[in-house]
């Protein structure tokens, strides 16, 4: 687990500033909330389902709150009896989880190269459209003049690539350089590589101008032409290749991502067994009977609004033995008391803050993955954002980033008559002040709906702390 440093890191990576840190000092990381309340429940053979099921059906029912599950963690004492029974029923999947975690580790090692071979890929197809080449909508080749940014450069770049790959070089004697030792032939590679055919024209009228030998024109006009017809193959093939290469990098993190969701427990476990990782709750030790259950949820309401209000749900189930006599076997044996530990969060954020909030939750799974082998973890610290970007290219759903700027409006057939309107209002306004409109919600109005998206978060979560405790017969006020 984390501790406090990383957890300010983590949070302020993503958004939140002030992390929430109550006394029980565990090490997960929550922001700031607005309030929060919490129950601790202990009795004998305490059945946490019951309570789970009544809280997120009361929000879901009730109150028309959409629930989001973003945590399921179990965990048991290693040297319990429930530990022992639980891993006498999981021995035979134990061959399966290693087999899971080599898979992932084999996907992730393979997922650097997959976006190797994209950045290849976008770095050869990048010459092709700085000619002005690209596919349209219909998946035809077409030109834009207006795409071309350094057509020259690229177009002897891709020349070069198709004399040394296609040609063979220097070492083909019927080569663009090969012909160039023959007598007569000794300018072929200038006019080559000087020669660029322009839109809407043919290779026999680009040449044809060229004052030159006709039999080295007929050779320029054969190779331009071998050349102009490689150049439209490959850009298609490679752009059809980019797409199924695309689709592979989100197949492998999809993949990734659902055998990172089935190993969490088991990776917990182990690296408890090592004494790699402390645990945040001081009652769960190893050599005691006990098992914990930790669930994370988050509910909000559905529709557009500028502030949401936001309910997030821990619960933190633990069971401890208390020794009874048991009739039926007349001997001495444990009781498990469950104990059950419910907190809840109100916030007031954004659609954007929401997602934040969940991709942060993701990243703590990335570190789950990444511990399994350090070098794998500085790998995908070293993707970066690139990666992130091919799978929002790909379909993958992040965060929400600003919406690109209106485009102008075009001039219409008025526009001279309301242009003489408009400078008498400007001449106008010398005289008289005008306050500026300040684009977009007002601070006044942007905090109005921040407080009232607040407001009822606290009372949708009093209602269902308050209606909690009356249904269950526990003191209220």
């Amino acid at each position: 687990m984390a501790n406090e440093g990383e957890i300010k890191t983590l949070l302020k990576e993503h958004g939140f500033d002030k992390p929430d840190v109550d006394e029980r000092k565990n090490t997960v990381a929550f922001p700031k909330p607005i309030q929060k309340y919490k129950l601790i429940l202990e009795s004998f053979n305490q059945n946490i389902e019951e309570i789970y099921y009544w809280i997120i059906g009361h929000l879901r029912d009730d109150w028309q709150f959409n629930v989001h599950k973003i945590k399921d963690i179990f965990a048991a004492a290693e040297a319990s009896a429930f530990f022992g029974v639980t891993q006498q029923r999981v021995s035979l999947q134990q061959d399966q989880a290693a087999k899971y975690m080599k898979y992932c580790a084999d996907l992730t090692k393979e997922l650097f190269q997959v976006v190797r071979e994209m950045r290849i890929l976008d770095e050869r197809t990048a010459y092709y459209e700085k000619t002005g080449m690209i596919l349209d909508d219909k998946g035809k080749i077409v030109y834009d003049a207006s795409k071309e940014i350094d057509p020259e450069g690229s177009e002897i770049t891709l020349k070069g690539i198709w004399i040394d790959l296609v040609e063979g070089g220097s070492k083909n004697p019927s080569s663009v350089y090969g012909l160039s030792r023959e007598v007569g032939f000794t300018i072929l590679p200038d006019l080559f590589f000087r020669v660029r055919v322009k839109v809407g024209e043919s290779v026999d009228e680009a040449v044809d101008k060229l004052e030159f030998n006709p039999k080295v024109k007929e050779v320029l006009k054969r190779k331009l032409n071998q050349y102009y017809e490689w150049k439209k193959r490959t850009y298609r093939e490679l752009k059809t290749r980019r797409l199924f290469t695309l689709r592979y990098v989100r197949q492998h993190y999809d993949t990734i991502m659902l055998y990172i969701d089935w190993l969490k427990p088991y990776l917990r476990q182990i690296r408890r067994l090592q004494g790699k990782e402390k645990t945040y709750d001081e009652d769960l030790i190893g050599a005691f009977e006990g098992s914990l259950v930790e669930i994370e949820t988050l509910a909000t309401t559905a529709g557009k609004g500028t502030y949401k209000p936001v309910i997030i749900i821990n619960w933190d189930h633990r069971t401890k033995p208390a020794m009874a006599f048991h009739a039926e076997a007349y001997q001495r044996g444990p009781i498990h008391v469950g104990r059950t530990i419910i907190t809840m969060r109100a916030y007031s954020w954004t659609p954007e803050q929401i997602e934040r909030y969940k991709e942060m939750r993701r990243d703590e799974d990335l570190g789950v993955l990444s511990s399994i082998d350090a070098s794998i973890k500085e790998a995908v610290n070293a993707l970066g954002d690139e990666l992130k970007n091919y799978l929002k290219e790909a379909g993958e759903k992040f965060p929400e980033e600003k919406k690109p700027e209106a485009k102008p409006k075009q001039e219409g057939i008025l526009e001279p008559f309301a242009a003489v309107f408009k400078g008498a209002g400007e001449i106008a306004g010398a005289f008289i002040p005008k306050k500026e409109k300040k684009k977009g919600p007002s601070p006044f109005l942007k905090k109005t709906h921040e407080k009232a998206a607040g407001s009822k978060a606290l009372s949708v979560m009093w209602q269902v702390y308050k209606n909690f405790k009356k249904s269950h017969r526990f003191i209220t006020w």
